[in-house]
């Protein structure tokens, strides 16, 4: 009788799924695929398909906004800082060099989270959560797993990711500058602790990055864009801004 019965449930199961495509390289599970399949919506209005990003772009599922600071106290909606971390729901092929038409593929997955900038990006309501739409340009890092660290970071193309140098600096007085208050100047020297794969050519080669992980770089003032990484400070700085080594 039981083996009746899961007899007549398997081709039950594979009627229910024949619509999903399987791949061993897929970063999402059966359960998520099938919720975000079951409740298609977009900015309230019904879908009949998923969202498929066209060109570089991302789907990212934006992470909920804490609703207290370390410190516990409660914040308010207006005081609530925008989340600008997520996770890849969907990424689109790639864009095409402008000139050759060579496609440049997107190197971050689904699976992977990302952080990106503040003002990047278009949010949509997908599902009844919040999503934003974003070039693969505009991601600062990315990693696998829940948290970043250093040992996970990633960069993309002609990118790297620096440690800045917060230590006190010295004047030509001898009067020692504290981190604090070099705040308005910005560091611009540190330590590169990732590099992306380097800027793809209009045949569609890839030119390598012209510094390595470990190098010391000093990059142009207010060039790149903050990332803190624990209670570090790092800078996502392009290779055209990266002007010497050592």
């Amino acid at each position: 009788m039981k083996l009746l019965s899961i007899a007549l449930l398997v081709p039950l199961f594979g009627t229910l799924v024949s619509g999903f495509t399987f791949t061993p390289t897929s970063r999402q599970s059966f359960a998520t695929r099938l919720h975000e399949t079951a409740t298609l919506t977009l900015d309230g209005r019904p879908l009949s398909n998923p969202i498929e990003p066209t060109n570089n772009f991302l789907l990212i599922r934006v992470d909920e906004s804490p609703d207290e600071t370390d410190g516990g106290i409660i914040l308010t909606k207006k005081a609530k800082v925008k989340s600008t971390t997520g996770c890849v729901v969907a990424a689109g092929p790639g864009k095409t060099h402008p000139d050759s038409g060579i496609m440049m593929p997107v190197n971050v997955a689904p699976g992977q989270n990302v952080i990106y900038g503040q003002y990047d990006g278009t949010e949509i309501s997908y599902n009844s959560k919040p999503h934003t739409l974003i070039r693969s340009d505009d991601v600062l890092v990315f990693f696998d797993g829940e948290k970043i660290t250093t040992e996970n970071v990633k960069v993309e193309g002609d990118k790297m990711l620096v440690r800045v140098d917060t230590k006190e600096v010295e004047t030509a007085g001898g009067l020692l500058i504290a981190a604090t208050a070099q705040k308005e100047t910005r560091p611009s020297v540190g330590e590169v602790v990732a590099v992306g794969t380097g800027r793809v050519a209009m045949n569609g080669e890839v030119i390598p990055m012209e510094v390595k992980v470990g190098d010391m770089v000093k990059f142009r003032d207010y060039a790149g864009n903050e990332v803190k990484i624990g209670e570090e400070e790092f800078s996502v700085i392009r290779m055209n801004d990266c002007l010497a080594r050592y």
